[in-house]
């Protein structure tokens, strides 16, 4: 005869593989579920900016034209030459350059807030926006070649002053081997009004070498190709898998500074990296098109609110969300007045500045830090 009770004290050991591997998937699922989704979104967006233009080609032709490019496959399209070179060597690196610069400014955003603990927080905190449009400017008022070094010397400068100006607010900021936020962000607010000050003085005084500054200080993909974005995208490589590789730490960061550093991190260096690294995606971004601002409020926080505030997930999600974000923002500027383009920095500030209002109504009202 079977003992019960020697059998319900047994089920447990019997069942708490079965349990835990349960459990195991449902945290894969909770992971690559949201994961999976947001690249088929991508995916869907790309496809989607392709088909978008004054050219007018069909959709399925477009992508056709796109898929015929692939090894070993042969489509046998019949189009006109003009519509494949419109689709791959117009297009196509401007989408893609969408896409790259919305990733990198969203992630950028995400860590910068990991880093701050604070949801306001995004890539231009620390004048990144304008140590590059400085740096633009500068490009545009000195004799200088154009089209040296593949990027050109406007977006070189652009790269130039928005690293001076992240390594002058760290540098502010710092004392001993201690680095305050407080501290870090109005060092990086007075280099963004002393930057934007001499900029404006630039562009009163550079006469019409001054004015193809203005487009660059509004973000606009025009200039996007294939060489731009190939030398700006190891870049934004780097910089987020340097970032991504101190997801967990950003976790452990959110409780506070004293019990991180109680449980072995070194505070004051993974900020140090990860501020480097962020910055670097940012300044790349700003370098391919110029200055769009928003991008990195809006998108982390919507990735917080609706998947949870892991940076191993909510930074990979934040990326591709924020490509999506940009392409699909893209896509409206060019179609708002065709077939004249509106800046794509404009259609993101009308929507990230009243998202930013709500967030600052939000923090007043629910006392957050």
């Amino acid at each position: 005869m079977i003992d019960v009770a020697e059998v319900q004290g047994s089920e447990p050991s019997v069942r708490a593989p079965e349990i835990a591997a349960g459990a195991y998937r449902r945290s894969r699922l909770a992971v690559l579920g949201p994961l999976a989704l947001a690249a088929a979104l991508l995916v869907l967006v790309l496809g989607f900016a392709l088909t978008q233009g004054a050219a007018a080609i069909p959709p399925g032709t477009a992508l056709a034209l796109l898929v015929q490019r692939l090894p070993f496959v042969h489509l046998g399209v019949s189009a006109p030459d003009t519509w494949e070179r419109i689709v791959i060597d117009v297009r196509l690196p401007r989408v893609l350059a969408a896409a790259l610069v919305g990733g990198g400014l969203a992630f950028s955003g995400a860590a910068y807030q990991g880093v701050f603990r604070n949801p306001l927080a995004e890539p231009y905190l620390l004048g990144v926006a304008a140590g590059a449009a400085f740096g633009a400017a500068i490009a545009h008022v000195l004799p200088l070649p154009t089209g040296s070094y593949g990027f050109g010397w406007v977006p070189l400068c652009a790269f130039g002053g928005a690293a001076v100006a992240v390594l002058g607010a760290y540098l502010v900021a710092r004392a001993g081997a201690a680095v305050s936020n407080a501290t870090l962000i109005l060092a990086g607010v007075a280099i963004s009004a002393i930057f934007g000050s001499v900029t404006s003085f630039i562009l009163l005084t550079g006469g019409q070498r001054a004015q193809p500054v203005f487009a660059f200080l509004f973000g606009s993909f025009n200039t996007a190709s294939w060489e731009r974005l190939l030398i700006g995208a190891p870049y934004v490589v780097l910089g987020a898998l340097v970032v991504g590789a101190h997801g967990r730490i950003l976790n452990v960061l959110q409780l506070d500074e004293e019990q991180a550093a109680q449980l072995g991190v070194d505070v004051t260096r993974t900020k140090l990296i990860v501020l480097a690294a962020a910055s670097l995606v940012a300044a790349t971004a700003v370098a391919i098109a110029g200055v769009i601002g928003f991008v990195g409020l809006i998108v982390p926080h919507a990735v917080r609110m609706l998947f949870g505030g892991d940076y191993r997930r909510l930074l990979p999600l934040t990326a591709l969300l924020g490509a999506s974000f940009l392409v699909l923002a893209d896509v409206l500027s060019r179609s708002l007045l065709a077939p004249q383009e509106v800046p794509v920095g404009i259609v993101t500030a009308l929507t990230g500045a009243p998202f930013f209002l709500y967030l600052l109504r939000a923090r007043r009202v629910d006392g957050l830090r």
